[in-house]
């Protein structure tokens, strides 16, 4: 399984968005679940986010690598956690 990590920051309507397309694939395939997804808010942890490439959130990284940016599509998502869980 690769490691997914995924940047937010509070207030973002976009990133609110992503974790609700995350919650419908999860009902959708519940082995989604079993991945392991680092969140990590730049309001709260910008010394960490800072040492990332990316400009909009949420933004998702796989396995070190950027995966997407910006304004998130369930089926970007649903992409993501494929890839995450193929080895």
């Amino acid at each position: 399984m690769k490691n997914i990590q995924m940047f937010i920051m509070t207030g973002c309507p976009h990133c609110a968005n992503a974790k609700r397309f995350m919650e419908e694939l999860y009902k959708e395939n519940p082995e989604y679940k079993n991945l392991e997804i680092e969140v990590i808010n730049e309001t709260d942890e910008p010394e960490l986010a800072n040492q990332y490439d990316y400009y909009y959130v949420p933004t998702y990284y796989l396995d070190g690598e950027k995966f997407h940016e910006g304004v998130p599509k369930k089926k970007i998502i649903e992409e993501l956690f494929q890839k995450a869980l193929s080895e």
